[in-house]
């Protein structure tokens, strides 16, 4: 661990989800994978049903994006899979890849343990995803999960802002949510979108006039439209993800101070394309209402961790 370099300079991947925030699995040798057998076999069970439609955030979260239908999901995330690899590699050439035995890896892979089994009611292929969870040695404020379950955080994330373990999984379930939805392949299906003729794609899509009206907007405004919206429902769906897993959702409001406390002065990248912190909190407190019943009910956390030393 003293090998552990944890300011190092790394590429962020083409698929990646700059959080910025702006915005282990023990059944292996190898803890950065995460087998699906063994990961999902609780999952099974949580399939929707009418009592899981009835409660948490399922009513507020829109209907999967009919752009997704342009681009194979297949090849976004073997895409991903190479950019993710290339990354661990480029991080382990420059010793900034964290050590299986690294304690803030043991800590990450945990909670991801405890809120994976809780990902496949909102995309069923998810049962079939190599998640994979890895701590990168960068003094960026950064996370994010690519396509298919690949789950990365930068070491400055957890020292700076100091994270608990249940704004930890805040930040994680938020990850999750945009691969989930598939956030990713939605942004590439609009950007094919601006290749094809309006009424073409319309009625590929079965929009109709509808939609030639929106889709003769301009690629730029559809995408900075739906860049806000992404990040909306990514809220929403990881404050029940992290509920369900027995993390406090309420963790998402000081999860927020620490960001805009952080962002004084300097803004992080997303906050030109993301909601305002404040919005934000405001959003997280409406919602608390409805993921609290969920982590009333769901078993804590055998174990609980401490963030780097400041």
């Amino acid at each position: 661990m003293n090998d552990f370099d944890t300011s190092a300079e790394l590429t962020l991947p083409l698929l990646a989800h700059r959080m910025g925030c702006h915005c282990p699995l023990h059944s292996r040798r190898r803890l950065g994978r995460l087998g699906a057998a063994g990961m999902v076999g609780a999952a099974t069970g949580l399939l929707p049903t009418a009592l899981w439609a009835q409660e948490g955030v399922r009513d507020q979260v829109g209907r999967e994006s009919k752009f997704t239908q342009l681009v194979s999901a297949e090849q976004v995330e073997d895409a991903a899979n190479q950019q993710y690899t290339q990354m661990k590699r480029e991080a382990a050439n420059k010793r900034a890849l964290a050590p299986d035995n690294h304690p803030q890896v043991l800590r990450l892979r945990a909670i991801a343990k405890l809120l994976i089994p809780h990902t496949t009611p909102w995309n069923r292929a998810s049962a079939q995803w190599r998640w994979e969870v890895n701590l990168f040695g960068s003094n960026e404020l950064n996370a994010f999960c690519m396509p298919g379950g690949k789950i990365a955080f930068y070491f400055g994330i957890l020292k700076r802002l100091q994270l608990s373990d249940d704004e930890v999984a805040m930040i994680m379930g938020h990850e999750m949510a945009h691969a989930l939805r598939e956030h990713a392949r939605e942004r590439m299906g609009k950007t094919a979108a601006t290749r094809m003729g309006a009424g073409l794609l319309s009625s590929l899509l079965g929009l109709g006039n509808l939609g030639d009206a929106a889709l003769n907007m301009g690629s730029q405004l559809l995408t900075l439209k739906f860049s806000r919206e992404d990040e909306s429902e990514a809220d929403l769906v990881g404050l029940e993800l992290a509920a369900r897993a027995g993390y406090d959702p309420g963790a998402g409001v000081t999860l927020w101070q620490k960001m805009m406390k952080a962002s004084e002065g300097a803004p992080p990248e997303f906050v030109s394309t993301h909601p305002a912190g404040p919005t934000r909190i405001t959003d997280i407190q409406k919602t608390l209402p409805r993921v609290l019943p969920l982590y009333e009910r769901a078993a804590r956390p055998v174990q609980r961790y401490a963030p780097p030393a400041a």
